[in-house]
């Protein structure tokens, strides 16, 4: 039987970890997912509630573009769901071109009871224009990839409920399509994106959850357009889970989280020098909270707080990627914050 997620879904996700890469290891491709497996052990003993990966073949192009090895996404959860017992485990995000709803809607239900309950549906109106290119794949432009995008929600919230299911839409259709087994939990539906148009009116309208990808300063103009969203389609807070996507450096000390951060920036190819020029620094921490824990957890606490509170993070570890143990390296700031567990 399908078990609910009704109630409120402010808690389904409090802090995650995403895993972008899989270079930079410093392990031989046939430990490359030991080391994976290692992180999300690492992530579940710290107390993260989720851990996340990314939908690519290719690497992105900032992180060093498809000549990094890519892991594919969903094989990948799958082996994580052995290693690990009690962590959501999803995608941030699958592209909606990447594969016909009514298949992904059964690959994900397939991860949901490999894992006994535990799967989120990441999806989004992908941009990876190269990738598709290169794989083949259709890239029509933005505004029949949102069309796309909301005629799979349809179609894969009919599924979770296990069918049958009949669409017929502009871009996909199904025939009375079942699911067996259904899901043990009803997968929520994450949207990911932060585009004050079209992609968090759809979230508020269609999704469980959505994953802001902006700055941190940009963050309460978002819930903003979250807020008059859900008021225009007649739901409530307590309706939707709103993380946002960031990079985390930090430690115990000042001394500490600059070595962390001059060791990904040389990880990168770049000068650790550059960031004593203080534009250099601003513009590459938009997207970060990096501090000692203490500030870490102010910066965390001030954002999940509030009347425009967001209910969590997913966080990239970008100086950890050849640590196994990051996460527990650094529960601590997120404890202080409260997005964990003491």
């Amino acid at each position: 039987m399908t078990r609910s997620t009704t109630g409120s879904r402010r808690n389904l996700v409090r802090a995650a970890l995403q895993m972008p890469t899989f270079h930079g290891l410093g392990v031989p491709d046939e430990d490359r997912f030991e080391h994976v497996a290692r992180t999300a052990g690492s992530a579940e003993r710290a107390g993260f509630d989720t851990v996340f990966v990314m939908d690519h073949l290719y690497q992105l192009t900032f992180l060093g573009g498809a000549s990094q090895p890519m892991l594919e996404g969903y094989s990948l959860l799958s082996a994580l769901a052995g290693r690990t017992e009690r962590v959501n485990l999803g995608t941030l995000v699958t592209g909606v071109t990447y594969r016909n709803p009514a298949h992904l809607g059964k690959i994900v239900t397939t991860l949901d009871v490999v894992s006994r309950g535990r799967a989120i549906c990441g999806i989004g109106a992908a941009w990876y224009e190269e990738e598709h290119r290169a794989f083949g794949w259709d890239f029509p432009p933005l505004a029949t990839r949102f069309e796309m995008l909301d005629e799979a929600i349809t179609i894969l919230s009919g599924m979770f409920g296990g069918g049958p299911v009949d669409f017929v839409g502009r871009h996909f259709r199904v025939e009375s399509v079942l699911n067996v087994p259904a899901p043990l939990r009803r997968p929520p539906v994450l949207v990911g994106g932060s585009g004050e148009r079209r992609t968090i009116p759809l979230a508020a309208a269609r999704a469980d959850a959505v994953n802001f990808n902006c700055t941190v300063d940009e963050v309460p103009r978002k819930m903003e357009v979250l807020h008059r969203s859900l008021d225009a389609v007649g739901r409530g807070r307590d309706d939707i889970n709103v993380t946002l996507l960031v990079s985390l450096v930090t430690a115990e000390s000042i001394e500490e989280v600059d070595a962390l951060l001059r060791r990904m920036v040389a990880g990168r190819g770049m000068d650790p020098a550059m960031l004593d020029d203080a534009a250099f620094r601003a513009q590459l921490t938009s997207r970060m909270i990096v501090g000692t824990w203490e500030e870490v957890a102010e910066r965390i606490g001030s954002l999940v707080s509030g009347p425009a509170a967001i209910d969590g993070c997913s966080f990239m570890l970008p100086a950890h990627v050849a640590d196994a143990e990051g996460p527990e390296a650094v529960a601590e700031a997120l404890r202080r914050a409260g997005v964990i567990a003491r």
